[in-house]
């Protein structure tokens, strides 16, 4: 299987309307399909006609993070600057960040990024695989990758 490569990722949301709005304003996705079909509430959400998420109705409650399964869901972007942007966004959200700002993966990484929950608890990251080294960031986990600490 030389082509594998992650495809879209479906995540389990309580209130389809709201996870919907969250993650198109945050990480600029299309509404490109689903239903509103009670009980068969969907969404497909795209990003240059490529399928990125799939969110379904079909949860209570919060994201179980000592449960196995999906440990977070990590975007990578191109540069620094739009991973700051973001952050800048996922303020203007009302999102918390796990840590203040953009952190490096390890000390002295230059890859790292910001950590933060979406509205139903599940862990997310969005990075970049250069510039944070410039930064004067300090790794909030001195001896292992920041990701595996939310």
């Amino acid at each position: 299987m030389k082509s594998l490569r992650t495809g879209h990722v479906g995540l389990n949301v309580t209130d389809l309307d709201r996870s919907t709005t969250f993650y198109r304003d945050l990480l600029g996705l299309e509404h490109s399909g689903g239903s509103t079909e009670p009980g068969r509430r969907h969404a497909f959400l795209s990003r240059e006609g490529r399928l990125v998420l799939t969110l379904w109705e079909q949860s209570e409650g919060v994201f179980p993070t000592r449960s196995p399964g999906l440990h977070h869901l990590s975007f990578e972007v191109d540069t620094l600057e739009e991973v700051r942007a973001a952050e800048r966004r996922l303020r203007d959200l009302g999102a918390g960040l796990r840590y203040e700002g953009v952190v490096p993966h390890r000390e002295g990484s230059a890859s790292g990024g910001v950590f933060f929950t979406d509205p139903d608890g599940v862990r997310l990251e969005v990075y970049t695989a250069a510039g944070v080294d410039g930064t004067g960031a300090e790794a909030p986990v001195a001896d292992a990758p920041t990701c595996g600490f939310f």
